[in-house]
């Protein structure tokens, strides 16, 4: 395993970070606090070819891979970017592998996403980008589905301002299409949400990252006592463990995507391992940096807290933290009381 990045790697990661700075800074994040989602910065992420990254080229795409992906996804987490690429690029890869893909889905002009847990009553709750796409894929019953419908356009209020919303799966009207059944259609699933887990989890080391650039900056800024907090030994010490810390969340979402680009047997459990562990870096990252605010931290004019909205947000989304550490153990024990688990 070779995590160094490729010269064509890192023109990914400048390209998309700085495509996410210049239309959509941090400080114009606000702006679309009530939706979660920037029309302007999508246009331009379709411009730039990003909702098709992954699909294969022979289905029209670029044929990334989960690693170049992630890579995106924590260019964009760095800039806080209001837009579902991770959310899109899991759904149009999940329709390629059952051959429901449409150009629209591949070159963005139609926003798809994935409810992450199962439908009740044909209806998926808070599911993310619900609010703005117009496909969903989601498990209903013993059936994957494919429902495509006008977006809501108006978000389930979070912590995040995340574009969250319940999506019926077959109100009259919605065009609905069975993509799978039975243990195929869980066994989709469960590679859709792995691919999402590893795309959610970079993401999250960018907002740590991006939180850790706000800090460190606001610390060279604030004076006390005459001389900057940020000449303090125990602020430099703190910040030190959080670049560390930090610098650890990407090796691992890095290592999980690799070994999903390999089709390795880890895989589901580094999908889930690097989701946590980015979880818990970027919260850190952003409460410290937070902190080093003071009050004015809590203040909507100072960016710190943006970033730490989103870290704890953006993950509740899958689910409560400690129902994933559950399940993460049961992927790598097995399942209490069942046979052969460690």
């Amino acid at each position: 395993m070779d995590l160094e990045l490729t010269p064509e790697q890192e023109a990914l990661v400048d390209v998309f970070g700085s495509l996410a700075e210049r239309a959509c800074p941090v400080p114009r994040v606000r702006d679309h606090e009530a939706l979660g989602f920037a029309p302007g910065l999508w246009e331009q992420l379709r411009t730039a070819g990003a909702p098709g990254m992954g699909v294969p080229e022979t289905r029209g795409g670029g044929g990334a891979t989960v690693l170049d992906l992630a890579l995106v996804a924590e260019a964009l987490g760095r800039r806080l970017a209001p837009a579902p690429f991770v959310e899109h690029t899991v759904a149009a890869r999940l329709l390629g592998r059952v051959d429901a893909l449409t150009d629209a889905i591949t070159d963005g002009t139609e926003i798809a996403t994935l409810a992450l847990r199962p439908a009740a009553g044909g209806r998926a709750r808070l599911v993310p980008a619900g609010a703005v796409a117009t496909v969903v894929v989601a498990l209903d019953g013993d059936e994957l589905v494919c429902a495509h419908d006008e977006p809501p356009g108006v978000a389930v209020p979070n912590l995040a301002s995340a574009p969250l919303a319940d999506r019926a799966l077959a109100p009259p009207g919605t065009k609905r299409r069975v993509l799978a059944a039975g243990a195929e259609a869980r066994a989709l699933l469960a590679g859709a949400l792995d691919e999402w887990r590893v795309l959610t989890a970079a993401l999250l080391a960018g907002v740590g990252a991006g939180a850790l650039d706000v800090a460190r900056a606001y610390v060279c800024e604030r004076e006390q006592f005459g001389v900057p907090i940020g000449s303090f030994q125990a602020v430099q010490h703190s910040l030190a463990d959080l670049a560390v810390a930090l610098d650890g969340a990407r090796l691992l979402f890095s290592k999980a995507a690799w070994a999903t680009d390999e089709q390795r047997d880890d895989a589901p459990w580094l999908a889930g391992a690097a989701f946590l562990f980015c979880t818990e870096q970027a919260r850190r990252a952003s409460e410290r940096g937070l902190h080093f605010h003071g009050g004015y931290g809590f203040m909507e004019e100072y960016d710190i807290q943006l970033f730490y909205r989103r870290a704890k947000g953006w993950a509740l989304v899958l689910d409560e933290p400690r129902r994933e550490h559950l399940r993460l153990a049961d992927v790598r024990y097995g399942a209490v009381g069942a046979s052969g688990a460690a």
